[in-house]
């Protein structure tokens, strides 16, 4: 048997806008949008994950308070995703931070969903934590090139590099 995260499920106060956010913002497609389970869901892909909504809005609202913390995003160009995202108004509040072979940055999406942002070269992370963040998108032509591979971040103390 195997087991692995399929989906992520959301409250949404404004269905529509939640879906036009994740459509423009992160080039979601809508799979499904019906009643399932005795409410209205739509399911989106977001690239090889996937994202469903309810037709509801979050619940204990007043408390701001959920059980998600943050949804993870993975890319293989995270610059260019801020430079997309930043020219559709979204304000970050930091810079991308970076740590070697992985980097990320947070954004809000709607209903005050924290998304993780992130870019990360498995290979060159290596370990159970370069095990771990391999997927399709690392083989064949999803992989970036070497051009594309984060740059080096890590010095040693003398100042140079690894």
């Amino acid at each position: 048997m195997s087991t692995h995260l399929h989906h992520i499920h959301l409250f949404c106060s404004d269905l529509a806008a939640t879906v036009r956010w994740w459509s423009e913002m992160l080039d979601a497609t809508v799979e499904f949008d019906g009643d399932f389970g005795g409410a209205r869901n739509v399911f989106l892909r977001v690239g090889a994950g996937r994202l469903h909504l309810y037709d509801q809005p979050p619940r204990d609202q007043q408390q701001q308070r959920n059980a998600v913390h943050h949804v993870g995003i993975r890319t293989g160009d995270l610059p260019g995703l801020v430079e997309h995202m930043r020219s559709r108004g979204i304000v970050f509040r930091t810079d991308i931070r970076e740590f070697g072979a992985w980097r990320y940055i947070m954004a809000e999406a709607p209903d005050g969903v924290l998304l993780e942002l992130f870019q990360v070269d498995a290979a060159r992370l290596g370990g159970a934590a370069g095990r771990y963040f391999a997927d399709e998108s690392d083989d064949g032509a999803a992989s970036p090139g070497a051009s594309d591979r984060l740059p080096d971040k890590r010095r040693r103390p003398d100042g140079g590099g690894p």
